[in-house]
């Protein structure tokens, strides 16, 4: 490109610029006559993140970053066109601007930067309700990320989030859960907006009831993410969550009252009543020391809350989930637990492991006695 017509072009965009940041137009001048293209760049994603110069992001990039865009590294020079791309009329331009810039860094050198731009696309693919063109960006860019031993935590962010819109826009709330957490892993979560914050714990939160691959909240109840949740009027559904967890028919009958508030959880009512009679089962289980796990059935219908005549059933799907392992007496109704699956527990679960301890180190201590007052002769010789 003309020197010149580069030179008229940025005073242009000088004279355009908020006052307070006309300065930044004479260094960026300054570094691109003298090829500074590292601290060009810098500079470039400083002025870009500022708000104040969205208007300016689109015309800089089509006119100035893209004759210079060999030379910058391609990462950034795509996290630049990303910020540029918001700038676009609408989704159709924003997507043809996007495609363009994916081909541009579909380099060997360059396939961070092409997953990046890639996803970006496939984002706004999902938002003109093109699913399979979006399922399609996607797989592309996770089969190159699995082939780096390293990249960038703003790529891998990225692919998460755009992936887990993609499964909750398909209703598949288990891929939803697991790539939303991943995504919010990547991040630093206090950074987002009070108002994400809250919605994505929301999102997260029904995606994780209504589940049917999703026995164990282990990961969301430990987040920070659902705190976000005490101070509003969802704050119920962190409290339904721990109910779950807990097994505690008891507070799910009592916070059922709310699930109209929620459609989803409104839908699968049924379902939902099957999964806290899950966790009953579990619960009651856990709650046994291993040594005292043959249970009858009545015992479980009594503990858990669950009718007599559903017990068989609910054990049969707990094993087949693979929540619990063991045998079923159907002639005796009796099932013998040898183990149930770990999870988180609160502060009263871990209570009543304390309890299990003491009073099995209290068996320990009176076997070692009894051996002791037994085998005292032998112990003599």
């Amino acid at each position: 490109m003309d020197p010149e017509v580069v030179r008229r072009f940025l005073d242009e965009q000088r004279q355009a610029a908020p006052e307070e940041l006309q300065q930044d137009f004479l260094k960026i001048e300054d570094f691109w006559d003298r090829k500074l293209w590292h601290q060009l760049t810098n500079l470039l994603v400083l002025y870009f993140n500022n708000p104040a110069t969205s208007q300016q992001r689109l015309p800089l990039f089509r006119h100035f970053i893209l004759s210079f865009s060999e030379k910058v590294n391609q990462l950034k020079f795509v996290s630049l066109g990303l910020q540029s791309a918001t700038q676009c009329a609408d989704d159709d331009e924003r997507l043809s601007f996007l495609t363009h810039l994916a081909k541009k860094v579909n380099k060997p050198s360059s396939q961070d930067a092409y997953v990046h731009a890639l996803v970006a696309g496939a984002e706004v693919k999902l938002r003109l309700q093109d699913l399979s063109g979006a399922r399609k960006d996607l797989d592309t860019a996770e089969s190159i990320l699995d082939t780096f031993d390293s990249v960038e935590t703003e790529v891998h962010a990225a692919f998460y989030r755009t992936n887990a819109s993609y499964y909750q826009a398909n209703a598949d709330f288990g891929a939803y859960y697991r790539n939303a957490l991943l995504y919010l892993a990547c991040i630093d979560t206090s950074s987002l907006p009070e108002q994400e914050a809250q919605s994505r714990a929301y999102d997260l939160s029904i995606a994780a009831l209504v589940s049917d691959s999703i026995y164990n909240f282990g990961e969301l109840l430990l987040h920070p993410i659902l705190s976000t949740l005490t101070s509003t009027s969802h704050a119920w559904l962190r409290d339904l969550l721990f109910a779950f967890n807990r097994g505690d028919l008891a507070a799910y009958n009592i916070l059922e009252t709310h699930m109209s508030k929620a459609p989803l959880l409104g839908q699968h009512k049924t379902f939902l009543y099957q999964k806290i009679s899950l966790a009953a089962l579990t619960e009651a289980v856990f709650r046994r020391p291993p040594h005292d796990r043959a249970m009858s059935f009545q015992t479980i219908s009594q503990e858990t809350n669950v009718a007599a005549a559903e017990i068989e059933i609910l054990i049969m799907k707990a094993l087949s989930l693979g929540l619990l392992k063991g045998s079923i007496d159907q002639v005796a109704e009796v099932a013998r637990i040898n183990w149930v699956q770990p999870k988180v527990l609160d502060l009263g679960q871990v209570d009543g492991m304390r309890g299990r301890l003491k009073e099995w180190d209290g068996s320990v201590n009176r076997l070692g006695n009894w051996i002791e007052g037994v085998g005292r002769d032998v112990w003599a010789a």
